[in-house]
């Protein structure tokens, strides 16, 4: 699966998406830190990859319609920081990444996980 994550996600996630044998690079690799969120999720789309992100503006369906974007994963942790943030995903990856995530958003909450 090809992923890209979001500057807000700790880049550590990036070594554990390859380890896991996907294609994952990042918004701040591609020269893309502090890009207004239309340029990144059109990064996102023109490289075919599925976006995940901590911005829930990027995944306000009527800003970023459907057919606008190649997938976008919305994670929701209940608390902040960097190693909760690394946890609450690392804990969350292996069930999200055997979805179906492309063309669709998904969103990744302490209890539950949804489709829109």
């Amino acid at each position: 699966m090809k992923l890209k994550l979001d500057e807000n996600l700790p880049v550590e996630l990036v070594r554990d998406l390859r380890v896991l044998g996907h294609d994952a690079d990042t918004v701040t690799g591609e020269g893309l830190r502090g890009a207004a969120d239309p340029a990144v999720v059109d990064a996102a789309f023109a490289a075919d990859r599925i976006l995940f992100t901590l911005d829930k503006g990027i995944a306000n369906l009527q800003r970023y319609p459907i057919p606008q974007h190649a997938g976008i994963v919305l994670f929701k942790p209940d608390t902040s920081g960097r190693g909760a943030v690394i946890a609450f995903v690392r804990e969350r990856l292996h069930k999200v990444l055997e979805m179906d995530l492309a063309g669709r958003l998904t969103v990744v909450g302490p209890t539950r996980i949804r489709f829109r």
